[in-house]
């Protein structure tokens, strides 16, 4: 599967942006996750989501504030943030797994990155 995201920008503090990420390929049933980089730091878990949308994790950080979802019939998942803050500024990645892992390496599939800026 090959991965695109986008929506990224750059958003004042309390701002809202929802990420979109696109699959093409034969299928689509996989775990989804979002996953965050920010310069100088490890990449790190943001959300996931299963196959069928009914189950999803969130780090702590975002409870609250970010919603995984995913459109199994478009191949698109996508990441409504709200309420942001200068710490969610980040690279911003979509991914595909076999399960809900919080372990960036336990995904196969990477999108290409979406940079989220968020000024004070």
């Amino acid at each position: 599967v090959q991965l695109q995201a986008s929506g990224g920008g750059l958003v004042q503090a309390g701002g809202s942006l929802r990420l979109s990420c696109a699959a093409s390929g034969r299928t689509f049933a996989y775990v989804m996750g979002w996953f965050r980089q920010a310069p100088g730091k490890e990449r790190e878990f943001v959300a996931a989501i299963n196959w069928g949308g009914g189950t999803t994790d969130y780090t702590d950080s975002v409870k609250g504030r970010f919603t995984i979802s995913r459109d199994n019939a478009k191949k698109a998942v996508y990441l409504q943030m709200n309420s942001l803050k200068p710490g969610d500024t980040a690279v911003y990645y979509c991914a595909a797994g076999g399960a809900l892992y919080r372990d960036f390496q336990r995904y196969g599939y990477w999108g290409q990155g979406t940079q989220v800026t968020v000024s004070s």
